[in-house]
Order: structure tokens, then C-alpha cells, then sequence
């Protein structure tokens, strides 16, 4: 089920920000995807991500590129465009964090390992209020990060995650569960002997961003509803 809580104007406005960064991010995406594209018909390879866009515009920039003289005009709309985005993107980043300093759900939220201003402030303006679930699975469930489970042989196993829920705050969570990972060095919650340290020792990857991100949605829906802090580390038994 799909809740959708009556907010304030202010929250209102808050979410707008979000939804429109969300659309610039998407916008960015296709014409990365679309720059890559045209650069691979002439033989230019750049690998996928966002991160490698600068690659792409310094090959469309280099006058001794090799590309036709016909085609570099269009890529450098491409171009534009993507600065463009990018430029309007880094404004609303600005915007989130300054509504996140504002917001005392938001800060409480960020004392969670791999949630900054933007889940933080994501969580807050666009989750119902913590009421509205009984406990922290529902929470987690909602957000379509509990596993299906299915028995094989009297054993229980985890499948994949539902495709339920609310698919912007289950990407981001799952997002800042990866930065964790990617940064476990800093983490005394990917140590060996810690839950998160066994997982990544066991697993793949992906359930393992999967699991963390559950185990994150559980503390913020704790944090709402009991208030405080995060204390103890997001990935802690």
C-alpha cells in the first residue's frame, strides 16, 4: 500500500526539491547515455557512470580528437546540456542542505552511518509519519526492503527484494548503504567480528548493500518514532 501523509507547505516544498533533483539526475543520465552513444560510433569508448562524464566532454573538446568536424557542433549541444544540468543540480544540492540544517528530524537522521543531507531530508519530507507502522519491518517492508522469503527443503531462504514500496527512498537508502561499504575502512561497523564485516565475507555484493540498507530503515524509523540518535553503528548486530 501506498501512503501518502498530508504535509505542510513547507514539507510540500521541500519534497519539490527533491523530486526536481531527481528529474535533472535522470535528465544528466540520458544524455551521458546519449553522448557515450554518438562517441562510440566514432570509435571512442568511455565505460558507464556518471563519473566518467568528463571523459566524454574532453574528448568532444580536444581539437585533435579525431572527430568529424560535421559532428562535433551537435555533441557540444550535448555538452551544454549537460553543464547546464549539472550547474542547476549542484543548486538544489546546495538547497537540500541547507533545509536539512533546518529540519531537527533530518539532523537527528544523519547520525546514521551512510545517510547525509539528501536521504536525511528525503526520508523526512517524503516518509509517512513513523504511526503509521506498527514496527520497524513494516517500515522496511513499505520501503521494499525486506526480501521475499521462500522455503526449499524445510529451509528458509531470502530472495530478491519486493518491487513494492517507495522506489525513491529504497534507491537512496540502498545508495548510502554502498557508500558505507565502498568506505568500510573508516567504518568500525565493517570490522571483522561485526555483522556488516561477516556479510561482506559471505555474500555478494548487492544483498549485502541490500541487507545494510534494510538494517538503516529499521534505525530511521526507530529514530522518528523513539527520537534521539544514532549511538551505535548502522550495521551493528
Amino acid at each position: 500500500m501506498r501512503f501518502v501523509p498530508v504535509k505542510s507547505e513547507e514539507a510540500q516544498g521541500a519534497a519539490m526539491v527533491f523530486r526536481v533533483r531527481e528529474l535533472l539526475i535522470r535528465q544528466r543520465t540520458q544524455a551521458i547515455n546519449a553522448l557515450r552513444g554518438h562517441l562510440t560510433e566514432f570509435g571512442q569508448i568511455v565505460p558507464q557512470g556518471a563519473a566518467n562524464a568528463a571523459k566524454l566532454i574532453a574528448i568532444v573538446e580536444d581539437p585533435d580528437g579525431g572527430l568529424p568536424a560535421d559532428a562535433i557542433g551537435t555533441l557540444k549541444v550535448l555538452v551544454a546540456a549537460l553543464a547546464h544540468l549539472e550547474a542547476e543540480i549542484v543548486k538544489l544540492d546546495a538547497e537540500i542542505a541547507r533545509r536539512a540544517k533546518e529540519n531537527e528530524v533530518a539532523q537527528r537522521l544523519m547520525t546514521v552511518p551512510g545517510i547525509g543531507p539528501l536521504i536525511a531530508t528525503a526520508v523526512a519530507v517524503l516518509a509517512p509519519p513513523p504511526e503509521t507502522f506498527r514496527k520497524a519491518r513494516d517500515f522496511a517492508a513499505w520501503l521494499g526492503l525486506v526480501p521475499r522469503q521462500h522455503s526449499t527443503g524445510g529451509k528458509q531462504r531470502l530472495g530478491a527484494t519486493t518491487k513494492m514500496g517507495e522506489r525513491s527512498l529504497r534507491r537512496l537508502l540502498i545508495i548510502g548503504a554502498n557508500s558505507v561499504i565502498i568506505k568500510r575502512h573508516l567504518h568500525a561497523s565493517a570490522r571483522q567480528g561485526t555483522w556488516l564485516g561477516a556479510m561482506l565475507t559471505r555474500n555478494p555484493p548487492m544483498l549485502v548493500r541490500v541487507a545494510l540498507a534494510n538494517k538503516m530503515a529499521r534505525i530511521v524509523w526507530a529514530l522518528m518514532a523513539r527520537g534521539g540518535i544514532c549511538q551505535s553503528p548502522a550495521a551493528a548486530a
